[in-house]
């Protein structure tokens, strides 16, 4: 995360616009790049990778981990594979993954089944405060340990296994947990299987799937991976698309702005990532996806959007995998929508960079948006457009970025006087959010 901090003012609400406009790249794919790259045979190529904090933040590992990586333009990379067992670091050395939670159980997979390695792990002030037990018990079963025993945050110590062995697993909502499961499982001694219970985003697989002699996926009512342990990888070609969840942002934005339209080009639309347009869809929203196609095991396009009079949302629970990040931006929504919105089976956000219920609750709050919360499901009291030019959101320094971007939003629709502290931490994510708004027309200050 940059080390200047960041306030931002938003003090009126945006105007109307038809504009055209690229998102940043996605992250989740950024990310898995350089982590598969490093794993494979001879060099992997990515270019359109975002260049956020997050994604430094794997390649700044990965480097520490002997694995080079070179910077041949703007947001294009060679990655000079090792091949898998291969990462090696001094022992008692430390990696610092900053913010990202995807790097840090991702790499945590890789490295619990890569032979001689003890190393310290450590995040940033957010990262330490989430829980990894889950990924601990899991990385245990392959047979990693983690110091000291029964703590469960970093800063930990990894110590890995000499004699991995695969592990039958039952995955749910978590895409990160499964990642790190696969990513174990491609070091090990015999097989790993994969039964996939809730379907969660599938970058890691599809990255993974030219590679036949290491995975087999058998898709049904239940989705089944299997990983066969100890097999070479073969290099990758990556082009990174647009972000969903930073298209959500601008795609909310216009839907609630009178007279507004968007076009946001080359998108990733991977199906497991969705979610959020989907249930937009169903209340009426004006979206449509056009000039679809696919490429590296990924579909992208698109995505149109039109003002609209949207319905109150109501979610099933199997929505959460793949609606995770945008959350926030529905609470947002729900709060501008007439009728009483519910979202069900969303206690995972918990355990986000923030708690995303109660903090957006506290949000909505301040502009006189009334919900109630469980610690699975929210209820929110929808009143439709309104004027907030005379009430204040204040949101303090909860390195949360998906919660200070949806304030954000919130502002602009409003017109609440809005102020945004710790607004570096968008960096992680989305290094252009501001620059986008901008062009949109929306009015604020930073200091």
């Amino acid at each position: 995360m940059p080390a200047k901090s960041l306030t931002v003012k938003v003090k009126n609400r945006i105007k109307p616009f038809n504009k055209v406009i690229k998102v940043d790249s996605d992250k989740s794919i950024s990310i898995r790049s350089f982590l598969i790259g490093s794993i494979c045979q001879n060099i992997s190529y990515a270019k359109n990778i975002l260049e956020s904090e997050d994604v430094l933040s794997t390649i700044s590992c990965l480097r520490k981990l002997g694995v080079k990586i070179e910077k041949i333009k703007v947001k294009s990379y060679k990655i000079y594979g090792k091949g898998l067992g291969s990462l090696f670091i001094k022992k008692n050395s430390e990696l610092f993954f900053g913010n990202s939670g995807t790097a840090a159980r991702s790499l945590i997979g890789i490295l619990s089944t890569t032979p001689d390695i003890e190393v310290k792990l450590r995040g940033d002030k957010s990262l330490n405060k989430r829980s990894m037990k889950k990924l601990i018990n899991l990385m245990s079963e392959f047979g990693a340990e983690f110091v000291p025993k029964n703590k469960y945050n970093f800063p930990l110590k990894l110590i890995s296994t000499e004699m991995p062995i695969g592990i039958n697993y039952k995955s749910g909502v978590s895409a990160q947990l499964k990642t790190a499961t696969i990513l174990a499982a491609l070091n090990s001694y015999g097989d790993t299987k994969i039964i996939e219970l809730t379907r969660s985003r599938d970058h890691t697989e599809n990255f993974l799937l030219n590679n036949t002699q290491a995975i087999k996926i058998k898709n049904g009512k239940k989705k089944i991976i299997k990983v066969y342990g100890k097999k070479y990888l073969n290099p990758i070609q990556v082009n990174v698309p647009g972000d969903p969840s930073s298209a959500a942002f601008f795609t909310t934005l216009t839907l609630l702005n009178q007279n507004s339209s968007l076009k946001i080009k080359n998108v990733g639309l991977n199906p497991t990532r969705i979610g959020f347009y989907e249930i937009l869809k169903k209340q009426k929203a004006k979206i449509k996806f056009t000039n679809l196609k696919k490429e590296n095991n990924e579909i992208r396009g698109d995505i149109i959007v039109k003002s609209s009079n949207i319905k109150k949302i109501i979610t099933p629970g199997n929505f959460y995998p793949r609606t995770a990040d945008e959350y926030p931006l529905l609470f947002v929504m729900a709060a501008l929508i007439k009728g009483n919105s519910i979202f069900k089976n969303i206690g995972d956000l918990a355990n986000k960079e923030a708690n995303r219920i109660t903090e957006m609750q506290k949000i909505l709050k301040q502009i006189g948006i009334k919900s109630i919360a469980t610690k699975n499901e929210i209820k929110i009291f929808g009143k439709g457009m309104i004027n907030a030019n005379n009430k204040k959101i204040t949101v303090p320094n909860i390195a949360d970025h998906r919660i200070h971007m949806s304030a954000f939003i919130l502002g602009l629709l409003t017109g609440a006087k809005t102020k945004l502290t710790g607004f570096e931490t968008v960096y992680t994510s989305s290094p252009s959010f501001l620059n986008i708004m901008k062009s949109l027309g929306a009015k604020f200050e930073k200091n």
